[in-house]
């Protein structure tokens, strides 16, 4: 969805910086400026570099939640016995934007939930200091991942609840876009 909602932002004429991390596809709008990165840090890092210039974010994927706590510089042989890895919290890069975020800057975020889908995005807006949320669902068949549709429910502060239809994922950005744009507006 991010890539779909940087192409449609760039068609709208807006001058977008595009956060991503390690994926099959390249954005094609001249207004797209794609800044690649490999950790969380990184990430957390070029969002801050650029958030406080922008009208807004979209936070459309996240990073994982924890990562390795002491990654191996080499291959990890094969043993006989069980292998332990300590995990460590990757930063909150949503929680961290939503503290700096300033007057009139839009903030919206994603949540792809499994069960309490209303209640579980609900409490991230207000947890994240959202403007609105795109709540995804991995029980509706043909949304989510490897699939070009998608069906998403908006939730805005108010907890005014939007739900579209599926649909591709270039229309659902639209939507989405549109939503964003009334509240910059």
């Amino acid at each position: 969805m991010g890539y779909a909602l940087a192409e449609e932002l760039a068609a709208r004429g807006a001058h977008v910086i595009l956060v991503s991390g390690p994926v099959s596809i390249k954005p094609v709008h001249e207004n797209i400026e794609l800044r690649a990165v490999h950790t969380a840090q990184e990430m957390l890092a070029s969002c801050l570099a650029v958030f406080e210039q922008t009208d807004g974010a979209i936070l459309a994927a996240a990073v994982a939640d924890y990562r390795p706590k002491s990654p191996a510089g080499h291959k990890i042989k094969r043993q006989t016995s069980d292998l332990m890895v300590h995990l460590e919290p990757n930063p909150d890069i949503a929680a961290t934007l939503g503290q700096k975020k300033q007057k009139g800057q839009i903030l919206a975020g994603f949540a792809l939930e499994t069960d309490n889908e209303l209640s579980n995005a609900q409490d991230k807006l207000v947890r994240k200091n959202f403007d609105f949320i795109v709540l995804n669902s991995l029980k509706d068949e043909g949304s989510g991942f490897n699939t070009d549709t998608n069906k998403v429910t908006l939730i805005g502060k108010d907890n005014k609840i939007s739900p579209f239809e599926l649909k591709t994922k270039a229309r659902v950005a639209a939507d989405i876009i549109n939503y964003f744009e009334k509240l910059l507006h």
